[in-house]
This record gives C-alpha cells, sequence and structure tokens, in this order.
C-alpha cells in the first residue's frame, strides 16, 4: 500500500472523534471500511497507532506522533497552489490563552481549518485580564477559564461559548499512602502541603479553598506556585507537596493522578471572541479546533477516560 492523503485524513478523524463510528460518519464512510482501513494504515507503518478500547480509540504514544505529522501535511496539501484573491496581507487573528494544554492542538487545529489566517498568539494567566484585553481590542478571541457558579463577566461586544468542564484531580508522588485507592476524599489531604496557582482573576484559589473548607479543613501548608508543569510534578515527585491538577495531565515517573470523591471541584473553558473582529465562520472554526484538540487529550489521558466510564456508565444500557 502507498500512504496517501485519504490515508492521513482517516488518521485524523480517529483523532479528532475518539471512535471508529463517529469517525466514519463524519468521513462519510461505513464503520467497516474504516476499520479496515486502519488495519492497512497500521500494517504500512509497522506498530499500532490507535488503542481499543470499550469507549473507543485513542492514539498510542506512536500515533500521536504520527497524527501531528499528518495534520501537517494535509494543512500544507490544502495551501498547494492557492493564491491570495487580492494584495491584502493575510488577515492575522489575534489570540490570548490561559494556562491550557489544549492550546497546541486548537492553534494547529485552526491552521488546518483557516490555512489563510495568521495567528497571533498571547499567553494570559489571568481569565480576568483577557476579557480585559477582549473589551479594550487588544485581542480578538481568547480560551479563558471559569467555574461554576463564577462564570466570567463580559459586555455585549463579547461573546463566548463553553469548550468543555471538567473535573479537578489531585497529584501525588507515587510514595504517598493513598496512591492504591481509586478515588481520594479531599478530607484525606488536609495534613498535606499544597502547591497552589495564585489568583487567576476567576475564581482560583477561592473555590480550592472552598472545597477545602467544606470537607472540613484548612490547608496546613501552601506553595503558591506558578511554572512549569513539567517542574512542580518533579517537586511532587520529591514528596514536597501535592496539587490540584487538570485531568488531562501525563504524570511523569513517581507521579500519580486521582480523581476526588465527590468531585469538588470543577474548571470549564470557554472561548471567548469579539463580536466585531471575528466572523462566524472564524469562530465556529476556533471552537472546533479547541474541543477537538480537548478530546485528543482526553483520550491520551487514562485516569480520565477511567474517571469518565465510572461516573458516566449506565447500569443496563
Amino acid at each position: 500500500m502507498e500512504l496517501e492523503l485519504r490515508h492521513l485524513r482517516v488518521l485524523c478523524a480517529l483523532a479528532d472523534a475518539g471512535s471508529v463510528g463517529r469517525a466514519a460518519a463524519e468521513l462519510g464512510y461505513t464503520q467497516p471500511a474504516v476499520s479496515t482501513q486502519l488495519r492497512r494504515i497500521e500494517r504500512y507503518f509497522g506498530e499500532p497507532l490507535f488503542e481499543r478500547g470499550p469507549t473507543g480509540v485513542r492514539p498510542t504514544r506512536y500515533g500521536v506522533e504520527v497524527v501531528a505529522q499528518a495534520r501537517d501535511v494535509l494543512t500544507r496539501a490544502a495551501a498547494i497552489g492557492r493564491r491570495p484573491a487580492d494584495e491584502s496581507p493575510r488577515r492575522t487573528l489575534r489570540v490570548a490563552a490561559t494556562n491550557s494544554p489544549m492550546l497546541a492542538g486548537t492553534v494547529a487545529g485552526l491552521r488546518a481549518r483557516l490555512p489563510d489566517v495568521s495567528l497571533a498568539v498571547n499567553s494570559v494567566y489571568s481569565s480576568s485580564r483577557i476579557v480585559e484585553l477582549l473589551e479594550a481590542g487588544t485581542v480578538d478571541a481568547a480560551i479563558a477559564a471559569d467555574y461554576p457558579g463564577r462564570e466570567l463577566e463580559h459586555s455585549d461586544a463579547v461573546a463566548h461559548r463553553g469548550i468543555v468542564t471538567e473535573p479537578t484531580f489531585v497529584a501525588l508522588p507515587s510514595s504517598h499512602p493513598l496512591r492504591h485507592r481509586a478515588q481520594i476524599a479531599l478530607a484525606d489531604l488536609a495534613e498535606e502541603a499544597w502547591f497552589v496557582t495564585p489568583d487567576d482573576g476567576a475564581g482560583w484559589p477561592g473555590v480550592f479553598y472552598t472545597a477545602c473548607s467544606a470537607a472540613g479543613f484548612t490547608p496546613v501548608a501552601v506553595h503558591e506556585f506558578l511554572g512549569d508543569q513539567l517542574q512542580l510534578q518533579g517537586m511532587i515527585a520529591d514528596g514536597l507537596g501535592v496539587s490540584a491538577v487538570q485531568p488531562t495531565l501525563r504524570p511523569i515517573p513517581h507521579v500519580v493522578i486521582k480523581p476526588l470523591i465527590g468531585t469538588p471541584l470543577w474548571c470549564r473553558y470557554v472561548l471567548a471572541w469579539r463580536r466585531e473582529a471575528v466572523p462566524a465562520e472564524t469562530a465556529e472554526a476556533l471552537f472546533q479546533s479547541a474541543a477537538a484538540a480537548y478530546r485528543e487529550l482526553a483520550a491520551q489521558s487514562q485516569h480520565l477516560r477511567s474517571w469518565a466510564a465510572r461516573t458516566w456508565s449506565v447500569t443496563g444500557a
């Protein structure tokens, strides 16, 4: 078999959809046809690109690399022979983003969907600051975060759409006494030192302290930390503390990530944009890119998929 663009489209559709059936529907193929194509493609590469499971498919570590390269090839192929309709410069979309692992996938997806749009990305920690930048017209669109009951407020000049509301998990050293539990009660971590990121202008860390109070304790020691996730995990691995983390975080050796019993903490990621600066089709492309990026992250997170299977399984279905 010779590798063709249609094969790359199948790989990307599988990674975005997270299941053979949904990918087949998106491509207009039958499910058996997509399964057959995937087997042929994997024979071409000589090893599995996707792991099959009861909840769907997710890329293997090698598959993640191949899918990323496939997206790049498809983007380049789509641009072959394109000529601008006029001599005006490419439109630049100014995008701000808070601390979210979906940013890279969102950018890649938007480039594939809108190859004629140039992106200028600005990393901004505080979601309230992101709203200020949108209101001032300094940025055109953004990925921000808020929390149930503390939704971001903005004027009518700005529109928003929720991308995903995810549970907050906890990262522990792999030597922790609770490491073997499937879920951990927040109250069982009352005596731990916590790494806590600073005020994000949207409700954190207030929601964290509120959850701790509801669990009957106040953290005995807090390390305020805002930096590289690998550095944070390194300190957790060394036993210096625990931390609330995003459920899509990939743990390093000697770190385990666990859901919290009762899910006392949630975070919502929001796409926001200036109505006058971002056309409807561009906003839709941004949303679809962000949603696909999150699905891919979730597919690679075993602890998130296990939590979801337990939380949303339907007996007798």
